[in-house]
């Protein structure tokens, strides 16, 4: 799975907000997390309208969760950033059709999703920023070969 700048970028600033626990600018979240501040806003935005963030102005102004991080995944901040989790040439993995040999590469493509959802609508900004994740999670973290690359 590629995994877009701009995705990992609005993880990584919902993470600083989590922690910060007050409101912050996106120049105050891109300087944290040593990203380009006007790519940031962008996303920012973005979060905002998906009802992620909310906006605040004035002098204690800037973006803060609109939930709770425990009520935040990680799959949410990707589909309101990249749109699905999974899709075969701008499809969604079911409405693939095959032929001949690979008549059965649709039900790969449901499965790789299923396996991508099991991850991301699992582990929630608070599990990311507390380190603590469900323990299937977990399971697949300590496997050793789940960091070897390929």
């Amino acid at each position: 799975m590629h995994i877009p700048a701009t995705a990992d970028y609005g993880v990584r600033a919902l993470l600083a907000l989590t922690a910060a626990g007050v409101p912050q600018t996106a120049e105050t979240l891109a300087a944290e997390q040593e990203l380009p501040a006007r790519f940031l806003g962008a996303i920012m935005n973005d979060l905002r309208r998906a009802g992620l963030v909310i906006s605040q102005r004035g002098p204690d102004g800037g973006y803060r969760l609109a939930r709770d991080p425990s009520e935040i995944t990680i799959a949410d901040v990707i589909r309101a950033l990249v749109g699905p989790l999974a899709e075969v040439r701008g499809q969604r993995p079911e409405d693939t059709t095959y032929d001949g040999a690979a008549e059965h590469l649709q039900e790969v493509w449901v499965a790789v999703r299923a396996a991508l959802r099991r991850v991301l609508d699992n582990v929630t900004l608070a599990d990311v920023a507390a380190g603590t994740f469900p323990p299937d999670i977990t399971a697949l973290m300590e496997d050793p070969d789940a960091w070897q690359p390929r």
